[in-house]
């Protein structure tokens, strides 16, 4: 036999092949670890300062979420503003801010919210025929708003239409009955 052969030679190797070889070869190896004091076969020793559940498996991290992860921006916001008390303002921002997307893309353009306050929102309609449907559909409104926001942010709706032309013109205006007056 050649010098290559030799190694993979069964009878040297006490007739064991496959797994059984590795059990050997690795059990060899932990006893040689032992042998020069090293703690060899316990697998990886916990981190300082952690402490496992009697009975809780090790769970190694994987594909998946884990809690080291990095967290997504907004939920930290969120956990933020809940500690410091400022979700109802948060939820008021979000009216504002997210307007198109709470009640509707087609209100949205048609109508705007102005002001929010002690849980009443004003909304400019942009006409009258749109402040009139508004205040039709102002149940099913409020409670795209409590969906969205959370209840007790918005109570009411207060809509409104354009605001009448003012005939004021100019810094220089003298007080009177307006252009009534000059049509004799």
């Amino acid at each position: 036999m050649s010098g290559a052969d030799e190694g993979n030679d069964p009878e040297k190797l006490g007739g064991l092949t496959g797994i059984d070889l590795v059990r050997r070869t690795l059990e060899e190896a932990r006893a040689a670890a032992r042998a020069q004091g090293k703690d060899a076969g316990r697998g990886r020793a916990m981190p300082a300062g952690a402490r496992r559940v009697a009975g809780q498996r090790r769970s190694w991290s994987g594909p998946g979420p884990d809690a080291r992860d990095p967290q997504p921006l907004g939920r930290l916001a969120r956990d933020l503003a809940k500690k410091r008390g400022w979700s109802v303002h948060v939820a008021e921002g979000t009216v504002f801010g997210q307007w198109s997307s709470v009640v509707g893309q087609q209100i949205a353009d048609h109508a705007i919210p102005t002001a929010l306050k002690d849980g009443v929102l004003s909304v400019a309609a942009e006409s009258t025929a749109w402040a009139t449907q508004l205040r039709m559909i102002q149940g099913q409104l409020l409670a795209k708003i409590a969906a969205a926001v959370g209840n007790g942010v918005v109570t009411s709706l207060k809509i409104t239409g354009p605001a009448a032309p003012s005939w004021r013109k100019g810094p220089r205006h003298i007080a009177g009955r307006g252009p009534r007056d000059t049509y004799g």
